[in-house]
């Protein structure tokens, strides 16, 4: 296995994924050609798919820096939980959103037997419990309360 010689060339396919983030930032934004549209729930299932990967990455760094920074494993850990919370809150949105087809209905309300294709390998609020069960063996119910920061800029 070859190191890369630049920074720039570590993590391939971590920096494609921040590139389409902003890719699809930009794209949402309003314009005479593009009006502001409000997010629906296929846009939210993707960004919780993103979310929850994110999600696994950061715990995977926290163990590993861990042993050897302590300090900046704590930190990762602290990332791990607050991206946690923001998960979360965009699978509540989720379901706050109306269904826009029949099929969606079918999905959004956690009945994926009822779809004629037969059951999606996963679901939302399947990836949503996945993941909080990785979640709730590393963290107390007080790490999990809401967050307020400390910066005054």
């Amino acid at each position: 296995m070859t190191t890369p010689t630049r920074p720039d060339d570590a993590h391939p396919y971590l920096r494609a994924a921040s590139a389409g983030v902003r890719h699809h930032t930009r794209a949402l934004a309003p314009s005479d050609a593009n009006p502001p549209r409000p997010a629906d729930r296929v846009h939210l299932d993707v960004l919780h798919a993103h979310l929850t990967a994110l999600h696994q990455l950061l715990d995977r760094l926290a163990e590993n820096t861990r042993p050897a920074h302590p300090a900046a494993g704590r930190r990762l850990a602290t990332a791990h939980t607050r991206l946690w919370q923001a998960t979360s809150e965009v699978h509540s949105a989720f379901h706050l959103l109306p269904n826009n087809t029949s099929a969606e209905a079918e999905t959004s309300a956690c009945h994926p037997e009822r779809l004629p294709e037969g059951p999606p390998l996963l679901t939302i609020c399947q990836r949503h419990l996945a993941a909080g069960h990785s979640i709730r063996r590393k963290t107390t119910p007080t790490d999990l309360r809401p967050h307020t920061t400390a910066c005054v800029r």
